[in-house]
């Protein structure tokens, strides 16, 4: 691990895909986790949201700590989904990701914020700039993330100030824009009326143009997870807008890996360094969440 700047806001980290272990589903997803479809709706006033709910492994009937998924620009479920949208046909990393953290003993949510709105599979790479405003990740789908969070806190076995964001791609730039101090969807940013701390996997930082003249600033703990040859998204772009923001953020910059580097599928992990960067980022967000939503529950 090579340190190669540092800021009491930033900490900026190359990882380089050396003598990590490849993760086992088979190991992390037991008992297997079948979500439960739920309905709640957005923060926008209008859009019946659908969730998908991963249920805490081990049910002690108190209250847990909690995580809202919100999905990236192909949305929730997999290519294969031959138009059925359901529990069954989650694409394999929202599994893997919802799965996992209910084996840690988080209720995690799924948002599809894109099904409701006609566009279930999401759109085509590099389709940015013909996709619609509904689906905007700064004004429009932080409202998502805070309807969730309401639902969240509205639930008899969530604890209502222990809930985490995580986003993958356009999920992840909606996750940068929901923890900005200006998001819509709540009207009081911190991390006991919002969210706790939050994860954004390999985000488009240009974000509209929304920061380039405040800057950017987080209300809570951020972690974001970039792969240096990142096919997709500009890591040049993340680096720019986040070494200058302020806030407890974070960027680590994973060496040779991809866009969706996590995706458990045999594309992206045929590719060594997205076998590193994924092993060590659930590493990572583990160990984060851990300390920073989950640490000092209260039931």
């Amino acid at each position: 691990m090579t340190r190669f700047a540092f800021c009491p806001a930033l900490a900026l980290i190359v990882i380089s895909p050396v003598a990590m272990p490849q993760l086992s589903d088979a190991q992390t997803n037991r008992p297997v986790v079948v979500p439960e479809r739920v309905h709640f709706g957005s923060a926008d006033g209008k859009t019946t949201l659908t969730g998908y709910i991963f249920l805490p492994a081990l049910q002690t009937g108190g209250r847990n700590p909690a995580v809202v998924m919100m999905h990236g620009r192909a949305g929730a479920y997999s290519t294969a989904a031959k138009g059925i949208y359901d529990a069954g046909t989650l694409s394999q990393r929202h599994q893997f990701w919802g799965r996992f953290w209910a084996a840690q003993g988080y209720l995690a949510v799924l948002v599809d914020g894109f099904g409701p709105r006609g566009y279930p599979q999401g759109f085509e790479r590099f389709s940015y700039a013909s996709r619609p405003g509904e689906l905007d990740e700064v004004s429009v789908r932080p409202l998502d993330a805070y309807g969730a969070l309401a639902y969240l806190r509205s639930r008899t076995d969530v604890i209502r100030d222990r809930i985490g964001l995580q986003g993958w791609s356009n999920g992840g730039s909606a996750t940068l824009a929901s923890m900005a101090p200006d998001a819509p969807g709540i009207v009081s940013h911190s991390p006991e009326t919002g969210f706790r701390a939050a994860l954004a996997f390999y985000p488009a930082c240009g974000l509209k143009d929304h920061f380039a003249t405040t800057g950017y600033r987080s209300y809570a703990p951020l972690r974001v997870f970039v792969g240096t040859a990142d096919e997709e998204i500009s890591p040049q772009v993340c680096r720019e807008l986040l070494t200058r923001a302020t806030g407890d953020v974070q960027i680590h910059f994973y060496e040779g890996a991809t866009h969706d580097f996590d995706d458990p599928g045999r594309p992206r992990q045929n590719i060594p360094a997205n076998v590193a960067a994924r092993s060590d980022v659930v590493q990572q967000a583990q160990a984060f969440f851990a300390s920073e939503v989950a640490a000092n529950r209260k039931q």
